[in-house]
């Protein structure tokens, strides 16, 4: 019988380890208090399973590559939080768009007229499309950081170039 139709185990292959979020080379950790709670509990979660995972004695081949993904996380997120630089938004100018803002745009030219968009501007291990929450470093974000309420911002959205008005800015206090 040819090998190609054989299963053969994984221990073979190196575990993928996966990736946090991009930070580009020299920029702040920038986070905040909120994320840095959630990174706190992300820690404390990836322990318990590096326990759970280290007591486990019944696969040994299964278990020493998942403690070696488990251990290879719990490292970037230590690295990741020993650099975090919380910035409490509520510290922020109330009337202008910083870290920590949730941004109101409103459309002027360039796209659906009078669409409007609520975001919010959240450090890199913060982000997700579902919540409407921005990294600092995206084109958005970094297009729309120093704008004041009322302003109008140039938004290069791909080849659509699109007109914006700051509607409102507000932080979670």
């Amino acid at each position: 019988m040819s090998r190609a139709f054989v299963k053969e185990d994984n221990a073979g292959e190196p575990p993928i380890i996966p990736q946090r979020p991009a930070l580009p080379p020299g920029a702040t950790n920038y986070i905040t208090p909120q994320g840095l709670t959630q990174l706190k509990e992300e820690l404390a979660l990836l322990e318990a399973e590096r326990a759970q995972t280290e007591a486990n004695h019944e696969d040994e081949a299964n278990r020493t590559r998942q403690l070696t993904i488990l251990n290879a996380q719990l490292s970037a997120l230590t690295q990741r939080l020993a650099s975090a630089r919380v910035i409490d938004p509520q510290t922020q100018p109330s009337d202008e768009v910083r870290f920590g803002a949730t941004v109101e745009l409103q459309t002027i030219s360039g796209g659906k007229k009078n669409m409007k968009r609520l975001l919010t501007i959240v450090g890199v291990d913060e982000a997700s499309i579902m919540e409407n929450k921005i990294a600092f470093v995206a084109p958005l974000a970094r297009a729309v950081i120093g704008a004041k309420v009322g302003q109008t911002v140039l938004l290069q959205m791909g080849k659509v170039a699109e007109t914006v008005k700051v509607a409102s800015v507000t932080y979670k206090r």
